[in-house]
């Protein structure tokens, strides 16, 4: 047979009892101590018999109570994780679907499709670089500005619809706390592209076409500037910004270059860049070096830097003959004997 397990609250009864009965009968013994005196004696030990049972009692409801808490902690964390999961599979649909209709025939689906992906950025910061790949990818498809058909204007607001999410999505530049997040825009083709007062981690345009103005004014790139073999057919805004490196190699300025005040922490180099209008630098830092080899300044330029950087490459530096030009205090004009006119270093008085 099996045997009853004791209740532990009887067992302290019958403790408490003993002890009551024991220490009243063993003071008794003193002739000295009266029955009232050892009543209360034997009644304390058994009181605290039963204290000491109380809180025996109190700890293992904690404990217990504890342990259910800890049961409810661990099954909300298990229903968090859950729905995460569940919300991470419906916005992994959603991405999947947008990006399938980015190729669909009508325009307004392709615009809806690009709104969809930037609600989903905003809502889920995981997505957010992936969706600005997307978009960058999206504006590298082959795309003929100059064609003036239905469907090409179409095409356009739909770009220009991309370009203007791709900004939004950019923290502000005065956000220094924000993540960068980095574009790659490789050969394309923009159309009034503005990333005025943005930050962004790095910025490649090599090969891009920019057409009319282009506002990259007040930006703030903490990594590099790729625009090599780039042809910017428009305006360009590129005042009081902030660069790591800036590589323009072989890049062709149409329009206005307006460089002015801007800061480049590490090495730039113009090398075989063109420059067809003004080209404008004052008040621009160069921190570790500039190249200028074989940069052709066919309009007016203005190189009033605020310092001439430890390393500077000057290597037929052409500038147009026929115009006035400003230069900081160590470059000067040298006519050569062909008429053309370049900039090197000035000639210790």
């Amino acid at each position: 047979m099996r045997r009853a397990v004791k209740s532990p609250l009887a067992l302290t009864i019958a403790l408490a009892v003993v002890l009551l009965v024991g220490i009243s009968v063993w003071l008794l013994t003193d002739p000295k101590t009266t029955r009232a005196d050892a009543l209360r004696t034997g009644g304390l030990a058994g009181g605290a018999i039963v204290a000491l049972y109380a809180l025996w009692l109190n700890d293992r409801r904690r404990k217990v109570e504890e342990g259910r808490q800890e049961i409810e902690r661990q099954r909300h964390d298990l229903e968090s994780r859950r729905a995460e999961r569940d919300l991470e599979r419906v916005a992994d649909e959603r991405f999947a679907k947008a990006v399938e209709l980015l190729g669909d025939d009508a325009d307004q689906v392709r615009v809806g499709a690009l709104h969809a992906l930037a609600g989903l950025a905003r809502n889920r910061p995981a997505y957010q670089q992936t969706v600005l790949d997307v978009l960058c990818s999206y504006l590298r498809r082959p795309f003929d500005l100059a064609e003036k058909t239905p469907e090409a204007a179409r095409e356009g607001v739909v770009r220009k619809t991309a370009q203007r999410l791709i900004a939004d999505l950019l923290p502000a530049r005065e956000d220094r706390e924000a993540a960068t997040y980095d574009l790659d825009l490789t050969a394309a083709t923009l159309d009034h592209f503005d990333l005025s007062g943005r930050r962004i981690g790095e910025l490649t345009l090599r090969e891009a076409a920019l057409h009319s103005t282009t506002r990259f004014h007040e930006l703030r790139v903490e990594g590099p500037l790729w625009m090599t073999k780039a042809t910017v057919h428009g305006h360009l805004r590129l005042h009081d910004s902030t660069f790591g490196r800036g590589w323009f190699s072989g890049t062709k300025f149409v329009a206005t270059a307006n460089f002015e005040h801007g800061e480049f922490t590490g090495p730039v180099t113009f090398r075989g860049a063109e420059f067809a209008k003004e080209a404008l630098f004052e008040g621009t830092t160069f921190g570790e070096s500039l190249s200028l080899h074989r940069t052709k300044f066919d309009d007016y330029v203005d190189l009033r830097i605020t310092a001439i950087p430890s390393s500077l490459e000057l290597y037929q530096t052409l500038v147009r003959p026929d115009r006035e030009h400003e230069l900081p205090d160590g470059l000067e004009l040298q006519r050569q004997p062909n008429g053309d006119v370049r900039i090197v270093a000035a000639r210790p008085a």
